[in-house]
């Protein structure tokens, strides 16, 4: 199983850096089905399954979105004013969703994940906008927008484990972004989503962690993480060549595409 979870830990390096994806996407189905499948879906651990894979997805994130967040800092990629105004409200929402997450069943947040995934593919394929992108770029957020669009980014992204991208990447295509510029933003957006969540999920959890058995703090798996993380890091540093070179449009597509796939994983899991 570990030997699965280094191979996906890969691709979850792999969508980060080049989708801004932050690896939720990959990590949380395969979590989901590794607790089950080795604990039972009646024990202690197959019961908060869904809150062990987003917990140890978004701790993984931390990881993952600051090495990615550097190679496309380093690639001129980042528009760091931009950043800077969402990042602080979004570390906010996180800690609200994280806290949600931890209070309902594991499997209203499975159904979430299922819900929200499904309105991202349809916005993303039938309203204009992001397969072509925006034909000229928007004025700045107000202060409000930032804050209320902010908040609402973390809390969402914190609850299901997925990193900012699934908000972020439509936000900025539709502000006139490239789909490299709009994934590269999705990596630094996703770090404080990601530090404030793992706190949240540990500090909220920490009596549930020890009824799941050894090797966890609150919800999440730490051998998991470590296994992915390292999995991540080695995706990472393959993909970086690449970033900047797909086609703006086969670019969309592809992340779309993606979506889709984990959809179904996640419905047939």
């Amino acid at each position: 199983m570990y030997a699965v979870l280094l191979a996906c830990g890969g691709v979850a390096g792999v969508t980060t850096v080049l989708f801004g994806f932050g690896g939720g996407f990959v990590v949380v189905p395969l979590l989901y089905a590794m607790v089950r499948t080795l604990h039972g879906p009646d024990s202690a651990a197959g019961a908060a399954a869904m809150h062990i894979a987003v917990a140890t997805s978004t701790c993984v994130m931390v990881f993952g979105a600051s090495l990615a967040t550097w190679r496309h800092h380093r690639a001129r990629n980042v528009d760091w004013s931009q950043a800077g105004m969402l990042g602080g409200y979004i570390a906010v929402g996180a800690v609200f969703g994280a806290a949600a997450a931890t209070w309902l069943n594991g499997a209203w947040v499975r159904w979430a994940f299922v819900g929200y995934l499904s309105i991202t593919i349809l916005d993303s394929t039938l309203r204009p906008g992001f397969m072509e992108g925006s034909q000229e770029a928007l004025p700045p957020m107000s202060r409000r927008a930032t804050a209320v669009l902010g908040i609402a980014i973390g809390t969402i992204a914190s609850f299901l484990g997925v990193g900012g991208s699934v908000m972020t990447v439509p936000l900025m295509r539709r502000r006139g972004a490239t789909m490299t510029q709009a994934t590269a933003m999705a990596n630094p957006l996703s770090l404080p989503m990601a530090i404030a969540g793992t706190v949240t999920y540990v500090a909220l959890a920490w009596r549930q962690g020890a009824a799941l058995g050894p090797g966890h703090a609150g919800y999440v798996d730490v051998m998991a993480f470590a296994t992915l993380a390292l999995g991540s890091w080695a995706g990472i540093r393959l993909s970086s060549p690449f970033i900047g070179r797909i086609p703006d449009r086969v670019h969309a597509i592809v992340y779309v595409a993606l979506l889709a796939v984990v959809l179904l994983v996640m419905l047939l899991v």
